[in-house]
């Protein structure tokens, strides 16, 4: 049987549109020409006046949620070594907080009906004998233990290790339910290898594809840039190519997280994958 084409397993990341309601959530991802969402779980749990009604909005809408994400508290991106500091749930200042909304956001999760929840780590350590690995590999056992219980994978955002780096770590982890959302742009912009072989070292983990581009940082140490899909140093052909060849059969989530024209953007996005994926 031939695979189903990459262009008909794509979603829009809903934090991409920067809606401030299930209204305009819905009015902008039928602007970009999709019918399916990844869907920003912090705003139900923290605006539920506002968000409560989501998941009727989109249902009534024809609009399909393939899976959540989740952000944690005190995350700075602002600088690499700002979220190098603050990211995941490695910062003991924060964890107190973000450890209390994880049942609250497996709850919604499994109350929308998602099976898969996506989230930064944050930085994982690579010796395994380091105080911060033990804790970090517990916080995260911890975390995916919560979701299991109701029947929901999660998936860590790659880019801010390397990729054998990462595949170490979750072979360590044991949880059955714990793979990657894979980012190429990621790799790209925290400059930590080639997407590509990425790709191939991380395949056993394949949950769920980001969509994404970027060009490397100028500066060692500093930020890349993103850019439309297309546009940047991500050899989207050979990206397809490689998810072919490993019988990837789950979804593929535009996401556009700078620039004002986030929906023209994303049909671009759509548009590069219907011509080559």
């Amino acid at each position: 049987m031939k695979p189903t084409p990459f262009s008909e397993r794509l979603a829009v990341c809903s934090w991409s549109l920067q809606p401030d309601s299930p209204a305009t959530l819905v009015a902008r991802v039928k602007d970009t020409g999709l019918t399916r969402v990844q869907l920003a779980l912090d705003p139900i749990r923290e605006n539920p006046q506002v968000w409560g009604g989501v998941g009727e909005a989109l249902r009534q809408a024809g609009i399909e949620i393939v899976s959540g994400m989740i952000g944690f508290v005190g995350e700075d991106y602002s600088t690499m070594d700002s979220i190098r500091v603050t990211g995941g749930v490695a910062p003991d200042a924060t964890w107190a907080e973000n450890w209390a909304h994880v049942p609250q956001a497996a709850a919604i999760a499994a109350g929308l009906g998602i099976s898969l929840v996506t989230f930064h780590a944050g930085f994982l350590p690579h010796d395994e004998s380091a105080p911060e690995y033990r804790k970090l590999r517990q916080r995260l056992e911890d975390i995916a233990d919560v979701f299991a219980a109701h029947g929901i994978a999660v998936a860590f955002e790659t880019g801010q290790e390397t990729a054998p780096a990462l595949d170490a770590f979750l072979r360590q982890l044991a949880r059955p339910n714990v793979g990657v959302n894979f980012d190429p742009a990621n790799i790209i912009l925290y400059d930590n290898g080639d997407p590509i072989e990425a790709l191939r070292t991380l395949a056993p983990w394949l949950k769920q594809i980001h969509i994404k581009d970027g060009t490397r940082p100028r500066v060692p140490g500093a930020w890349g840039e993103e850019v439309v899909v297309g546009t940047g140093q991500v050899d989207w052909p050979a990206f397809f190519a490689t998810l072919r060849s490993l019988g990837y059969a789950g979804w593929c989530c535009l996401e556009r997280e700078a620039g004002t024209t986030r929906i023209a953007d994303v049909r671009a996005a759509r548009a590069l994958v219907e011509r080559v994926g």
